[in-house]
């Protein structure tokens, strides 16, 4: 069972987690959310652990239940000009300042971010299998990114993006020899290096 929240008293507290970080192509993705003081629901858990549909089912009950919650992306050309960890950092507090209300504390899933806002902040390695608002932060993150990568597919079908959602699989590597690359792929992510192929 996760933990409700980091503090035994009240305060807003937000959960923050980044989705698509290790992806080839299509934007970071990130989520803050509030939830109530004291919440509870079992099968919250760190996105990855949980199955497509079952994160789909969490979403509608995150989004109806939190507090507050927020999604951002930040797109693969961004990613190209400041790397891959200061636009998930960027996407993160993007997030965090399009919640409804000002966080008094914020639970960064990971080792890394930056002040934002003069708000005090906490990075938690593994945070989405702690804490309840991470893992819904997590969840969000990662499912409103799947639509969109999916939404995407129907482009760029030869991809696979519907499976493999951007990330380098074996099938999007071949796909990427084939039929080159798309406005959508990161170019910094020296992919040629990578996959040992030459990109057009």
């Amino acid at each position: 069972m996760l933990k409700s929240s980091y503090f035994e008293t009240p305060v807003i507290e937000a959960g923050c987690d980044e989705a698509g970080r290790g992806c080839l192509a299509g934007p970071v993705f990130a989520a803050a959310v509030v939830l109530p003081f004291g919440y509870s629901n079992p099968l919250l858990n760190d996105s990855k652990k949980l199955s497509p549909a079952r994160r789909n089912e969490l979403r509608k009950i995150i989004e109806k239940e939190a507090l507050y919650w927020s999604v951002s992306q930040v797109s693969a050309e961004e990613i190209d000009k400041i790397n891959i960890l200061n636009a998930s950092i960027c996407a993160m507090q993007i997030a965090v300042g399009n919640l409804g209300a000002t966080p008094e504390i914020l639970l960064i899933d990971g080792n890394r971010f930056k002040p934002y806002a003069g708000i005090p902040y906490n990075c938690i390695v593994k945070g989405d299998g702690i804490y309840m608002s991470i893992a819904a932060a997590s969840i969000l993150a990662k499912t409103h990114r799947d639509e969109f990568m999916l939404q995407l597919h129907s482009k760029y079908p030869q991809y696979g993006w519907a499976k493999n959602m951007g990330y380098p699989t074996a099938e999007h590597r071949k796909a990427i020899h084939t039929h080159g690359i798309t406005p959508w792929h990161r170019r910094s992510f020296r992919m040629s290096e990578q996959m040992k192929l030459n990109l057009r």
